[in-house]
């Protein structure tokens, strides 16, 4: 969810409330003689309001699981679910007088805490990282088709040498014939390629072609594989970039084609990595937000029951 021009409505009505219920607590917390409670009156409605919003907030997961009850625009959820649950972060500790309590109070703030701040990362994250994604990932695919993508990359990489060098003394994997997005090379230069790479039969080994098989074997061939480490020769664009250029300048014309693909390969296959890691990113916050908030939703109505029953 991107905060527009959209979201101003939204976020000054949120704090008009949070600036009059700040303004009737000031009187109440004169008068309190032992300090403002959850119990008195004033702490119980401060509470109500607080476990509404959060109510509602926690309501959005339930909406997304059932699509079709049409309550609602899906962005004015999303909407509320940020804003409204934000207020009700402020009025939660006005309910408890800015004090902590008991032990199931004292859990009830720490998870309340955590759920506000996992909620704020999650959208500062949806800020900035679509746009990082689509600078640093121009070949950026479905998510779900990646690792199919990768499978087909390193066939194509594979069969690329194996057809300028000869047989490889590894097993070559077999590529997956599917349509897909990614990366190739149009006159010099990287730009988008629909369709897997043609895959040339296996021939003789070309003349000097020793030096390209070597840095296939030691360098590309893990790159390209599905946990490709970390580090080597072409961890970074700039390593990759020094690598390329001693093959080309080492080979003969013959070669170059075939150094240029591997290359875009290369490439294609960082990008992929890329995209991943800001997908985990971009998501992976959800998995601490989602069940803490579903905890702090049960506690906080066990503890709201509790509290007006005894």
């Amino acid at each position: 969810m991107i905060v527009d021009a959209t979201h101003r409505r939204w976020m000054m009505a949120c704090l008009v409330l949070l600036v009059i219920a700040t303004v009737a607590y000031i009187p109440y917390w004169r008068a309190a003689i032992d300090g403002p409670r959850g119990s008195s009156w004033p702490g119980l409605i401060y509470g109500g309001a607080g476990l509404a919003l959060m109510i509602y907030a926690g309501a959005l997961g339930v909406r997304r699981k059932v699509p079709t009850w049409r309550l609602g625009r899906a962005t004015t959820w999303m909407k509320g679910h940020l804003w409204l649950g934000l207020l009700s972060f402020p009025l939660i500790w006005l309910h408890a007088g800015f004090q902590l309590g008991g032990p199931l109070t004292l859990v009830l703030m720490v998870l309340l805490t955590l759920v506000v701040l996992s909620g704020i990362f999650g959208v500062v994250v949806q800020q900035f990282l679509p746009r990082m994604m689509t600078v640093e990932v121009p070949y950026e695919t479905i998510y779900e088709q990646i690792d199919s993508v990768v499978s087909q990359l390193e066939a194509e990489g594979a069969a690329l040498v194996a057809a300028a060098c000869g047989p490889l003394p590894v097993t070559v994997p077999a590529n997956p014939q599917e349509p897909r997005g990614g990366g190739g090379l149009a006159h010099g230069q990287f730009s988008p390629r629909p369709t897997p790479r043609p895959l040339p039969p296996s021939a003789a080994p070309l003349p000097a072609s020793q030096m390209l098989k070597d840095a296939y074997l030691n360098d590309v061939r893990p790159f390209l594989a599905p946990d490709r480490p970390r580090d080597g020769r072409l961890a970074t664009p700039a390593q990759a970039k020094v690598l390329f250029q001693h093959l080309r300048t080492g080979l003969g014309p013959s070669l170059q084609e075939t150094v240029n693909e591997l290359e875009a390969i290369c490439e294609e296959r960082r990008q992929l990595a890329q995209q991943k890691r800001l997908h985990h990113l971009l998501h992976g916050w959800l998995l601490v937000h989602a069940p803490l908030s579903a905890a702090l939703l049960l506690l906080a109505v066990a503890h709201a029951v509790l509290a007006l029953r005894y």
